[in-house]
């Protein structure tokens, strides 16, 4: 994938975007999905996608037999051991949605714009600078201990 994204111009930065964005939307669909081609050849799929429109707009998707409930984000705990994959890919994509079919089957699909992409993930999700914690004019707890 990597290489054909790359050999159809597609940046790096929104590849390595992609990237995170597939592997959180298999995860999911492992771990809530149903698999496609219950009783056929097959059995325990899910169906992965990619394409490049002519603007240059990369979507990725994920196709399962569906779940118990329908994805959505989350707002997990600080110790919670799951429930960012919808959030991250939230950040990194500029929309993401769910397309059921008749069948059954779910499709999960995110959409990168290459060549309009916003700065890295870890510039988005990043600590706040000590320039930007000073700008908020915290006020000391041992100022009135004087």
């Amino acid at each position: 994938m990597r290489n054909q994204l790359r050999m159809s111009g597609v940046s790096e930065s929104v590849v390595d975007d992609a990237v995170l964005i597939l592997s959180e939307l298999l995860s999911n669909a492992c771990r809530h999905g149903r698999p496609l081609g219950r009783g056929m050849v097959g059995d325990g799929d899910v169906r992965v996608a990619w394409h490049v429109d002519k603007s240059g707009r990369l979507t990725v998707e994920v196709t399962d037999g569906g779940g118990p409930t329908r994805p959505v984000p989350a707002t997990p705990s600080v110790t919670a051991h799951g429930g960012r994959g919808l959030n991250i890919i939230t950040a990194l994509s500029d929309a993401w949605g769910v397309r059921d079919d008749v069948h059954g089957e779910v499709t999960v699909w995110a959409v990168v714009q290459a060549g309009h992409h916003h700065e890295d993930f870890a510039t988005r999700v990043a600590a706040p600078s000590a320039a930007a914690i000073s700008e908020l004019a915290l006020v000391d707890p041992f100022d009135d201990l004087d």
